[in-house]
């Protein structure tokens, strides 16, 4: 066998070595996050008393001024095309809660999927290897001669090929698809699209994300009125 076959059928390998050693490295700490809030000093705010807090529970001053200070997370599958949807709810949500940090990012598949997806691209190129140096291969590996099926897969190399490779691309987009479109606002669960089955509708979002907010302003006052 000569270098480029030896290149052929060891680059796979030495790419699926390193997949496999990236998936188990654990991530590096994240730098601490910094929300719009901090560049928008607050005023110094009076303190309350329970006259001012049912007034100011019932009728807050307007929807947006409790955006900030607040954080929703929107993590969706980035490699099922809801990139354009998350944005719509991205601007929709600036716009309507000022201040508000509204944070993308990608929800990633479960394991054993993440581990068979490594595993297609070693299967597309063993199959070009095998196609392009089965007769150098097969020896190597302990048998003498190649069986009835590569004759009959060499017989169309070109065709096998590009069957192998279409077929490991859809293989590979099936299993780094998450189906996920979950929303957290403050660190809980708001939306979940794998539990709905379907995506928040605008005005139905707008309005979860306007309860919960509402929510932790009434426990934050009565926590500063007990105490």
């Amino acid at each position: 066998m000569d270098r480029a076959q030896l290149l052929l059928v060891g680059l796979p390998l030495f790419l699926f070595a390193t997949d496999l050693l990236s998936l188990f490295t654990p991530p590096p700490p994240k730098p601490p996050s910094h929300h719009h809030h901090h560049h928008h000093p607050h005023l110094p705010k009076p303190p309350l008393n329970p006259e001012t807090l049912d007034i100011s529970l019932q009728k807050p001053s307007a929807i947006g001024g409790i955006g900030y200070g607040s954080t929703v997370n929107i993590n969706f599958c980035a490699s099922c095309s809801y990139r354009g949807t998350a944005v719509t709810m991205k601007k929709m949500l600036e716009a309507q809660f000022p201040g508000i940090d509204v944070i993308l990012d990608n929800y990633p598949p479960s394991l054993p999927k993440r581990l068979l997806s490594k595993v297609v691209p070693v299967f597309q190129f063993g199959v070009i290897g095998i196609m392009m140096a089965g007769e150098q291969i097969f020896p190597m590996i302990g048998i003498t001669t190649p069986p009835p099926w590569y004759y009959s897969l060499r017989a169309n190399r070109f065709g096998s090929i590009a069957t192998a490779w279409l077929l490991g691309n859809v293989m590979q987009s099936f299993l780094q698809s998450s189906g996920a479109f979950e929303v957290y606002c403050n660190d809980e669960l708001v939306f979940s699209k794998l539990k709905e089955g379907r995506f928040p509708g605008e005005i139905e979002l707008k309005d979860i994300i306007a309860k919960t907010l509402a929510n932790s302003r009434v426990t934050g006052n009565l926590g500063v009125v007990l105490s």
